[in-house]
C-alpha cells in the first residue's frame, strides 16, 4: 500500500507545474533519497524549484548489497542519469548518509581502504566537478518527504534509528574489511605498536635502558624481559636483532603474509626468522600450517601407524584371504590364500558377479571344507546382501579390509603380484590355463619362509609333498611292496567262495570275448605267459592276444581234432622282438611256420608215457555245514 501510494505521489510531483526548465547559469544541486525497492531523484536550481524527477527499482543482485554500497549505487545513478545536464558544470550533491562524504568527497583521489565496488564508483565520480553536503534526515524533505517527514510516527523512527545503526555497523565493516586487504609496513606496524600495551612498556624498558630487576613468568614481558639484550628501537620499532616484533593485532595478518606461498611449517620458520618476532610465533605457525585446508588437501600421506598383524592361526583353513585378480587377456581369476599353510587356490573365470562367485566357493569348499574366517576386500561382489546371506548360512565370519587400503588384506594382494608376473613371463610359451597349472605345481612344492617350520604349502596344507616332473631326478629302486590287505583278501574269498586259479604256458582255455558288449561270449584261446599275479596273454584266432584277468578264464580240455601239435606253439622265448609285448590287450602272433618231416616207411608205435599232474596237493578239506553262509568254502 505504502508503495502504491509513494507512486501516486511520485506522478503529481512529477507533473506539477511548478517544475521548470533549468537556467545554464544557476548553481545546480542533486537531492537523492532512497525508499523501499525504489530511488527518487530531483534535478532544482538555487531558488529551490524541482527541475527533473527519476527512479530505479533494485535488481536481485543489488538488494544484496550493503546498505552504504545501496546509498553509493542510488548517487552514481543519479549523477550519470543526468550526465547531460550535469557533465561539465559544478553543482552540489547533498545526502542523509554521511559516510558517503568520506568515500565521494575526498579530492586527493579514491581512498585506498574504500571496497572494490565503491572504488570504481568513486572513479566514475571523477568525471564530474561537485561538492557534497551532509543533510540532516530531519531537514532532507526534498527527496525523503514520502517517509522522513512523518515524525510523529514513532514506530517508524524506532525502525529508523535501527537502520542508522546498522549503517553506521557496516561502514565499520567496510573499512576494517578494506584494511585487512592491505598489505603490513612498517608505518603501520609502528601506527599499532602505540595501541599494544605491552610493546609500549617494552618500548619504554628498552629506551630508558632500565628494566626491573625480576618479571613474573605468568606476564607477557617475560618473554621480553629473557631477550632484553637483543632488543632495541628503529625508527619506533621494537627490534629483536634483525627482526621486527609485530604488535598483536597484526600477528595473524603477518602470518597470512608468512604462509601466503603455503610453505610447509620448517620453511615458513626459516622464512619468519628472516623478518618477524614475537613470542610463541614458532607454535603458531604449526597451528596455521596444520589447519590450512589447500595445504592438507595436497599433503604427504603421515607416517605409517604401527603395524597390528593378523592373528596367527594354528591350522589348515582357519582364515582364507580371498581376491581378484584381473582382468588379465580378457579373464578374471579368484585368488585364495590359506593363512596357515599359504597353500594357493586360483580359479579362472569370466564373470566376477555375486552369483558367480558364491558357486566357486561352493566348489571349493566341498573339496576343503568351510574355513573359519574369510578375508576380502570391498568389491561389490563381496559387499553384497546375497554373499552375506551366503556366509551366514555357512557359518563363516565375513571380515573386510578398509577401502583402499591392501594392506590389510596383504597376504591375498602379495599372491596376486606373483600371479600376474608368473603369467606374464609364461605368455606365449604356455596357454592361459597350463600356465596357470604350472604356476600352482610350482608354488604348491616349493619350501616357502613364512611358511610352518618353512615347509611347502602342500606338506602344511596336506601333509606330504607332492610329486613333480623333477621328482624323477632321483633315483629310486623300483620295488613293489609285498604287503596286502590279508583280512579283506580273506573277507572276499569266504563271501565269494573264491578258489585260486593258476594257467600254464600253452595250456588251453576259454577267453572271455567282449567284442559284442551286449553278448559277451567264451572263445577258445592258449595260454602264451603270465604277466601278473593274476593277469595272462592269451592268444585267440590264431594271430590275436589278448590280457586277460584270471576271472576271465575258464580251463579247456583237449580234443584230438582241433588238437595243435606242441612243435607248432611258439614259446615266448620264441616270439619275435618286433611283435607287441604280452601287457597289451590285443596284438597279432605270427602264424606258425610249418615244419617240413620225412615220412617214415615205418611206423612203430611207442607205448603212450602217461601225464602227470604238475598241481600241488594237499589233504581233503572237510565239509562244515554251516546254514548263514551263502556257499561253503572247502579249504575252512
Amino acid at each position: 500500500m505504502l508503495l502504491k501510494r509513494s507512486r501516486k505521489l511520485y506522478n503529481l510531483t512529477y507533473c506539477s507545474p511548478t517544475s521548470t526548465q533549468p537556467s545554464l547559469s544557476s548553481w545546480l544541486l542533486m537531492h537523492r533519497r532512497m525508499e523501499l525497492a525504489e530511488f527518487f531523484y530531483i534535478y532544482i536550481q538555487t531558488d529551490l524549484r524541482r527541475q527533473c524527477s527519476t527512479s530505479a527499482r533494485h535488481s536481485q543482485a543489488q538488494q544484496n548489497y550493503s546498505q552504504i554500497e545501496k546509498e553509493g549505487f542510488a548517487l552514481v545513478t543519479a549523477v550519470t542519469k543526468f550526465h547531460k545536464y550535469l557533465h561539465g558544470r559544478s553543482f552540489t550533491l547533498k545526502t542523509d548518509h554521511k559516510p558517503l562524504l568520506s568515500i565521494f568527497g575526498d579530492k586527493k583521489g579514491v581512498p585506498i581502504y574504500s571496497a572494490n565496488r565503491l572504488q570504481r564508483w568513486a572513479t566514475i565520480l571523477l568525471n564530474y566537478q561537485f561538492n557534497i553536503e551532509y543533510v540532516n534526515t530531519l531537514a532532507f524533505g526534498q527527496a525523503d518527504a514520502l517517509s522522513r517527514l512523518i515524525a510523529e510516527n514513532t514506530d517508524n523512527l524506532e525502525q529508523e534509528d535501527q537502520v542508522i545503526a546498522q549503517i553506521e555497523t557496516d561502514v565499520v565493516d567496510t573499512l576494517e574489511h578494506g584494511c585487512q586487504q592491505l598489505p603490513v609496513n612498517a608505518r603501520i606496524i609502528r601506527q599499532f605498536s602505540k595501541k599494544d600495551s605491552t610493546l609500549q612498556e617494552v618500548y619504554k624498558f628498552v629506551k630508558s635502558g632500565h628494566w626491573p630487576r625480576s618479571i613474573p613468568k605468568e606476564t607477557p614481558l617475560r618473554d621480553y624481559y629473557n631477550r632484553r639484550d637483543d632488543l632495541y628501537i628503529v625508527h619506533r620499532c621494537v627490534m629483536f636483532g634483525e627482526r621486527i616484533i609485530i604488535p598483536t593485532k597484526l600477528r595473524n595478518r603477518v602470518l597470512r603474509m608468512l604462509h601466503r606461498a603455503h610453505p610447509g611449517i620448517v620453511r615458513m620458520k626459516k622464512l619468519a626468522r628472516s623478518f618477524v618476532y614475537w613470542p610463541s610465533i614458532d607454535s603458531e605457525i604449526e597451528n596455521i600450517v596444520k589447519s590450512c585446508d589447500q595445504c592438507a588437501a595436497v599433503a604427504k600421506d603421515p607416517t605409517k601407524n604401527t603395524l597390528c598383524s593378523w592373528p596367527l592361526t594354528t591350522a589348515p583353513w582357519q582364515r582364507v584371504h580371498v581376491d581378484y585378480a584381473g582382468p588379465l587377456n580378457g579373464k578374471y581369476y579368484l585368488v585364495m590364500v590359506d593363512s596357515y599353510s599359504k597353500w594357493p587356490e586360483v580359479y579362472m573365470t569370466s564373470s566376477i558377479s555375486t552369483s558367480a562367485t558364491v558357486k566357486l566357493f561352493q566348489q571349493i569348499f566341498s573339496q576343503f571344507g568351510v574355513p573359519e574366517t574369510l578375508v576380502t576386500d570391498n568389491g561389490p561382489q563381496f559387499t553384497s546382501n546375497a554373499f552375506n546371506d551366503f556366509c551366514v548360512a555357512q557359518g563363516i565370519t565375513h571380515v573386510r579390509s578398509p577401502p583402499y587400503h591392501p594392506q590389510s588384506n596383504g597376504q591375498a594382494e602379495r599372491f596376486v603380484d606373483s600371479l600376474k608376473r608368473a603369467l606374464g613371463k609364461l605368455k606365449g610359451e604356455e596357454t592361459d590355463d597350463a600356465a596357470l597349472k604350472l604356476f600352482l605345481q610350482s608354488y604348491r612344492s616349493t619350501p616357502c619362509d613364512s611358511s610352518p617350520n618353512q615347509a611347502s604349502p602342500a606338506e602344511n596344507f596336506i601333509g606330504r609333498r607332492i610329486r613333480t616332473f623333477l621328482n624323477q631326478l632321483l633315483p629310486t629302486a623300483d620295488q613293489i611292496s609285498s604287503d596286502r590287505n590279508e583280512s579283506m583278501e580273506l573277507q572276499f574269498n569266504r563271501y565269494h567262495g573264491a578258489r585260486t586259479k593258476e594257467f600254464g604256458p600253452t595250456e588251453k582255455v576259454y577267453v572271455k570275448d567282449y567284442r559284442n558288449l551286449s553278448t559277451p561270449t567264451w572263445i577258445p584261446g592258449t595260454i602264451l605267459r603270465r604277466i601278473g599275479q593274476t593277469l595272462y596273454s592269451v592268444r585267440v584266432d590264431g594271430n590275436l592276444s589278448w590280457k586277460r584277468h584270471a576271472n576271465q578264464l575258464r580251463p579247456r580240455g583237449s580234443s584230438p581234432l582241433t588238437d595243435t601239435p606242441m612243435d607248432m606253439i611258439d614259446s615266448p622265448q620264441n616270439l619275435d622282438e618286433s611283435q607287441p609285448r604280452a601287457d597289451s590287450d590285443v596284438f597279432s602272433v605270427p602264424s606258425p611256420v610249418p615244419m617240413t618231416c620225412p615220412v617214415p616207411t615205418t611206423t612203430t608205435p611207442s607205448p603212450a608215457v602217461p601225464r602227470r599232474s604238475s598241481r600241488a596237493t594237499g589233504p581233503p578239506s572237510r565239509l562244515v555245514m554251516d546254514p548263514t553262509k551263502k556257499t561253503y568254502n572247502p579249504l575252512h
